[in-house]
């Protein structure tokens, strides 16, 4: 193995590896480096890998219908075979409660119509018709269980939902990154796991020179890409690239519930789902099992912890998701043994991903991925590809924001929306949605 590459990617999670993809492409020599044993490994395996079009932001709605097409002709995008299969997407759409703490969705389908994207509004009977397992009482505000009224209807019923039939999740997140890890190494990049990174090193005249590993190893390039995924603080801070960053990332722990099917036909009715009412998401997941997300409501703390030392099990969080998620569907099973996974998001403060250059010469970052870019991961690829060919040619990017013309979709999308130098979103949802 080379010790000299164009560009070094920290990570080998999903968007690490298409980076390295669509640089290899380019005629770069890549080189993915990752601390853990195979691509995929970290936070990528645990994601919930849901496929989907609804964000706050018009840039990120864009985005995201951008990605959906890769997805959909996912072989295309590889071009390459994969000895362990290529990754499935179950393409089962995504059905949106429209609740007081989403407006209704009425900004929400502003984007989507401004974007061109399909979708279906239901009214009350509408959901009772597609989904009769589901109680639609409304249970809002999102309470804990120890709080009085837990449980209890606060009145009314949910009004109507959004039914999207571009979405849908991937049932193995880790084996969608050992497909494009392949489809990397067929255009000549590199992957090396097990590999600790220690220092960046720098020029004299403060421009990337490499990275040095812990067992003292020195790989040269003049580029180096931080998608370190929760380490990305670390690294950054490694590289002392967060003087001018006006948004930060941390690593934020997450639970995610997995419960035994409730309805013996969820094959035919089972969806995505979004419900801001009992702020949970849920999905069918391998096995015959649901799985059950949060949707980080203001009455849950959120636990930022060091992504080398935190504790890994799962807490009082699991038994929280899972009784919300029984207020909505009754049949609930909830075993006294739990079953999901625990994970961390690598979460920027205003929830929105930061994909720029920094203010150190040849250093760039793919961070804040927050938990909702899995399903951008192929554009962001293409996208920070074109960013670094472009800076590292000359182009001023911080004063004149580079302009990614999304081919799908045809639309141009500002990158000033995931700079590191952007004052806090507003639009943005402040939690996992984005």
């Amino acid at each position: 193995m080379s010790n000299q590459y164009d560009a070094i990617i920290i990570g080998a999670g999903i968007i690490g590896a298409a980076v390295g993809l669509e640089l290899s492409r380019k005629g770069w020599k890549t080189l993915n480096v990752d601390k853990l044993p195979a691509a995929g490994y970290g936070s990528t395996s645990a994601s919930c890998a849901i496929i989907r079009t609804h964000y706050s932001t018009l840039d990120g709605t864009a985005f995201a219908y951008e990605g959906y097409f890769y997805w959909k002709d996912w072989a295309a995008y590889l071009a390459t075979e994969d000895e362990r299969g290529l990754a499935q997407f179950n393409e089962c759409g995504c059905l949106i409660m429209k609740t007081e703490a989403n407006g209704y969705l009425k900004n929400l389908l502003v984007h989507q119509r401004e974007v061109g994207i399909p979708y279906e509004e239901l009214d009350t009977e509408a959901i009772k018709a597609r989904m009769p397992h589901m109680d639609i009482n409304t249970y809002a505000p999102p309470k804990r269980p120890e709080d009085e009224g837990f449980g209890q209807s606060t009145g009314g019923s949910i009004q109507g939902a959004v039914f999207f039939p571009c979405a849908g999740y991937i049932s193995d997140p880790q084996l969608s990154t050992h497909n494009i890890q392949r489809a990397a190494e067929a255009t000549g990049g590199e992957f090396r796991f097990n590999t600790d990174v220690i220092e960046i090193r720098k020029n004299s005249d403060g421009s990337v020179a490499g990275i040095t590993l812990s067992d003292g190893t020195e790989i040269d390039a003049g580029v180096v890409v931080n998608v370190a995924g929760p380490h990305s603080y670390k690294i950054n801070e490694m590289a002392e690239a967060t003087s001018d960053m006006n948004i930060s990332t941390r690593a934020l722990k997450q639970e995610v519930v997995h419960v035994p099917m409730p309805v013996d036909n969820w094959d035919e009715i089972g969806v995505v789902t979004s419900d801001s009412d009992i702020c949970c998401y849920m999905r069918p997941e391998k096995g015959n099992f649901l799985l059950i997300g949060s949707e980080d409501p203001e009455c849950d703390p959120r636990e930022f912890v060091d992504p080398d030392n935190f504790d890994d099990n799962f807490s009082v969080q699991w038994n929280i998701q899972a009784m919300r998620a029984a207020q909505r569907i009754p049949g609930l099973s909830i075993p006294s043994q739990t079953k999901g996974v625990v994970s961390l998001y690598d979460a920027s403060d205003d929830w929105l991903p930061i994909y720029d250059k920094s203010c150190v010469p040849g250093f760039y970052m793919a961070c804040g991925s927050s938990g909702n870019q899995f399903k951008n991961a192929p554009v962001a690829g293409l996208m920070m590809a074109e960013l670094i060919e472009k800076v590292e040619a000359g182009h001023d990017h911080d004063n004149e924001p580079l302009k990614f013309h999304m081919k799908y979709t045809d639309k141009d999308i500002d990158l000033g929306f995931c700079s590191r130098l952007r004052k806090i979103n507003p639009e943005s949802s402040f939690s996992v949605l984005g």
